[in-house]
């Protein structure tokens, strides 16, 4: 059998094609049939797979599961990378213990092995192989919403043959923006005492629809459908919520994933990962924390911990830090519908913390970093990408005939590695840092066991078996607390069905038993607090006892759709 390390095709150190990443895919799977299950979850309209790889013991049996997908955006190719690293490591923890058992301490070792991975790497496979051939931005996947719409648009397009989608500029005596003195390619919005020349700045590529006079103003969001306002949870119409699609699930990306979700209620977290940013952001997404489930609340708290310590990035609420405007919620993303609709302990990770790397100052709401970049923090974003990024976002100017436009210049800006992705040297970091937290949630999950089965004679004709079930694991088997009421959480059942032997009360058969506890209450719960420390009770196991006539065996069956089945045979005797 391989190493793992024998099977790797690079994703830590370089953003893979489509062929690359479905290649390194297909050699874990082909490596540990055991432990690795691939699947192609739907197929893009330009016929490639939305890979989804399952990871653990039995990979075909319903187990408690966390998610991780990435890229379901264009341009943000890191996501890719660091799910690939995360499946590795759970990986490393199958078929490596080992070496696991140098990055993980035995109880998580313990926990992860007895939990599902699911990790579909790239939800945008057109979008993504676009962007790796070209450049330019793509927000999530390279066709338009509404291809028959009147106007003028926007078409990006390689016109100077260097393989890469970069910027215009046209000398206008109105222009908005005026080159940098000292940065070649650099170009800053224009104050009023700059002196000319002035530019206009538009994207590489020709306008489609062109009236020979009119430019229309480049957008990069109205035009395309987007994936993450494409999901049903408080979803809104175009009209309302930019990208939303023609409905819920419309695009066959979010389409595959709402279908597999829906399918598989064993899901208790989701990791839903961007670039870029250096930040978690976590539900509530259209309203305050006021009207979060306090318990919810508490859990968030211990995974913001954990992602401080292990990722560097801080955690935010999507409603009170990351609204484009405040109060203003955006509709329609996957993590909302993750959270509310499928009861997952769900958040945002937005990789690549550039704002802190070019000494960018805080601001009150993270979301506001994205839109205050003074001319200061433009200059360092320009010299931190000559020092540290190999000078891959910046490019001088070069003329340019346009077969429109005429006379331009093309160059400047390709921010596809430095600021929409992270550097391929510090990939490895990020992956490490990201893996190592997301295990931690991963661990988190519910852990149902059948603690003892106890077979007594009442008399010579009479038994009793009487099994004690409990939940080992940090959440309630039901998942985050404001799951409990979600139609299809249902509590744990245990069946006893005999063999050749016979119950007394046949229509016990079947027991409900309910939700069980976890162990886990997040962070800040008063029954923690030293003042008056105290545990929650039993209400992690149940005990539940049927009667037998005769001798004989029979089949315990425990469990529920979210947590799996566990079957036993017990000898009555």
């Amino acid at each position: 059998m391989p190493r793992i390390q024998e099977l790797d095709h690079g994703f830590r150190h370089r953003y893979l094609d489509y062929a690359t990443l479905t290649a390194q895919l297909e050699a874990w799977s082909q490596a540990f049939p055991g432990i690795v299950h691939l699947q192609s979850i739907g197929t893009t309209p330009e016929e490639r797979s939305i890979w989804l790889l399952t990871i653990g013991r039995e990979p075909r049996r319903t187990r408690p599961a966390a998610w991780v997908d990435g890229n379901m955006h264009g341009t943000e190719l890191a996501g890719s990378s660091v799910a690939l690293a995360i499946a590795e490591s759970v990986l490393r923890i199958h078929m490596e213990p080992e070496r696991a058992g140098e990055d993980f301490p035995p109880p998580l070792v313990e926990a992860l092995r007895a939990v599902h991975l699911y990790v579909a790497p790239r939800l945008s496979p057109d979008g993504a192989e676009a962007v790796l051939a070209h450049g330019g931005f793509i927000r999530s996947v390279p066709r338009a919403s509404d291809p028959d719409r009147p106007g003028a648009r926007w078409r990006r397009m390689d016109l100077d043959g260097d393989g890469r989608c970069r910027q215009l500029r046209v000398r206008d005596a109105a222009g908005d923006f005026v080159p940098s003195s000292v940065f070649p390619g650099l170009m800053l919005p224009r104050d009023p005492d700059d002196p000319p020349p002035y530019y206009r700045l538009y994207p590489e590529g020709e306008i489609e629809g062109y009236d020979g006079f009119s430019i229309p103003e480049p957008d990069p969001l109205s035009d395309t459908p987007d994936l993450n306002r494409n999901f049903p949870w408080d979803w809104r119409p175009e009209a309302e919520q930019t990208g939303a699609g023609a409905y819920p699930g419309s695009e066959p990306e979010s389409e595959a994933v709402l279908r597999f979700a829906a399918a598989h209620p064993n899901l208790f977290a989701w990791l839903n990962l961007h670039t870029f940013g250096g930040v978690f952001i976590r539900p509530l997404g259209a309203a305050p924390d006021s009207r979060m489930d306090a318990g919810d609340r508490r859990l968030y708290r211990q995974l913001a911990t954990w992602a401080q310590a292990y990722t560097g990035y801080p955690t935010v609420s999507g409603y009170t830090e990351f609204t484009y405007e405040p109060e203003q919620p955006l509709h329609g993303d996957l993590t909302d519908f993750a959270y509310h609709q499928r009861g997952c302990l769900a958040e945002v990770c937005e990789l690549w913390d550039l704002f802190r790397r070019i000494d960018m100052p805080e601001q009150a709401r993270f979301v506001d970093h994205y839109t205050a970049a003074a001319r200061i923090d433009m200059e360092n974003l320009a010299r931190w990408d000559a020092d540290h990024n190999d000078g891959r976002i910046f490019r001088d100017w070069q003329p340019l005939e346009h077969p429109q436009l005429g006379p331009v210049e093309v160059g400047g800006l390709d921010p596809v590695t430095g600021i929409w992705n992270p550097p391929p040297e510090t990939l490895p970091a990020i992956c490490e840092g990201v893996a190592a937290y997301w295990l931690r949630v991963a661990g988190l999950l519910p852990r149902l066991v059948v603690e003892e089965v106890v077979v007594s004679h009442l008399d010579e004709r009479l038994l009793e078996v009487t099994v004690t079930i409990a939940n080992h694991g940090y959440l309630a088997t039901n998942g985050i607390p404001s799951s409990h009421g979600l139609p299809w959480n249902h509590g744990v059942t245990a069946e006893l069905d005999p063999r050749d032997c016979h119950l007394a009360h046949p229509q016990q058969a079947r027991r409900e038993l309910g939700a069980l506890d976890g162990w886990g209450d997040g962070q800040g719960s008063s029954s923690h607090m030293p003042w008056f420390q105290r545990s929650r009770g039993s209400n992690h196991r149940r005990q539940v006892t049927w009667l037998i006539r005769g001798e004989g065996t029979l089949e315990l069956s425990v469990g529920n759709a979210r947590l799996g089945w566990w079957q036993q045979t017990v000898v009555a005797r």
